[in-house]
């Protein structure tokens, strides 16, 4: 079983903390992208990441003086995202890491797909930036099926906490002998399940957490979490799509 997650635009640098244990699988396709990336003017790169000129004076200079092998950061703390506040790795007790490093893995238009433990450093770059990399028209293209390849293992259940911005790299390309099950957290509005974006990554990151110290190792055992005001509900779920309604 494997759990895809997607990254955060905010990133930080930690070498005290913990030690990297190892690099990203793909890092020879993320070397083509970072030679990319340096080739552009500060005015293409601030409109291809869409952000103002503080952040992309910060990234443009992350940019020029990155090293992809040295003073790097396990993913897992690297991200600085709300789902990650929430996972709270930093504070994970003894067999949480060794779960999440097994099972989880981290979407990225930059590196791919991380394991928590992966060594990297801060970039910016979404997977629906309009990145014209050589022959490829988009990084969907770029990274073609590699991702999916890379996280289904061999009983094929993969557990969806992504956004659609990364979901659907996997999703392209799933067969009918995956379990593809997607946890749609959300409160009901006018008698409809709505999902509201920030509690929706919190609750991605308490589920890996709650995973992690459950050391859940079948989807079922996933209905049980009840976190943030959270509960299951039967009635609205099927085999592809867990929902849950926070109270």
């Amino acid at each position: 079983m494997k759990i895809i997650l997607s990254p955060a635009k905010k990133m930080n640098i930690d070498v005290d903390t913990l030690e990297p244990n190892g690099l990203p699988v793909f890092l020879e396709q993320t070397e083509e992208i970072a030679a990319w990336l340096q080739e552009k003017m500060p005015q293409e790169l601030k409109k291809l990441w869409g952000c103002n000129e503080a952040i992309a004076g910060q990234n443009v200079k992350r940019l020029r003086e990155m090293n992809l092998r040295k003073n790097l950061t396990p993913a897992i703390l690297s991200y600085e995202g709300i789902a990650y506040q929430y996972m709270a790795p930093a504070v994970f007790e003894d067999g949480h890491l060794t779960y999440v490093q097994e099972h989880l893995r981290i979407l990225s238009g930059f590196y791919g797909v991380l394991k928590p433990m992966d060594g990297v450093t801060p970039y910016r770059l979404e997977m629906q930036a309009k990145a014209k990399i050589g022959e490829y028209k988009d990084l969907y293209d770029f990274w073609g099926s590699r991702l999916y390849r890379e996280v289904r293992d061999v009983d094929g259940v993969i557990i969806n906490l992504a956004s659609k911005e990364y979901s659907k790299c996997i999703e392209k390309y799933l067969t009918e002998q995956d379990t593809y099950i997607t946890c749609t957290f959300g409160e009901m509005v006018n008698g409809k399940l709505v999902q509201k974006g920030t509690y929706a990554k919190m609750a991605r990151g308490e589920m890996v957490r709650f995973m992690a110290e459950k050391k859940i190792e079948e989807p079922q055992e996933m209905k049980l979490f009840d976190r943030l005001g959270y509960v299951y509900r039967d009635d609205l779920s099927c085999e592809t799509e867990y929902v849950f309604e926070r109270k």
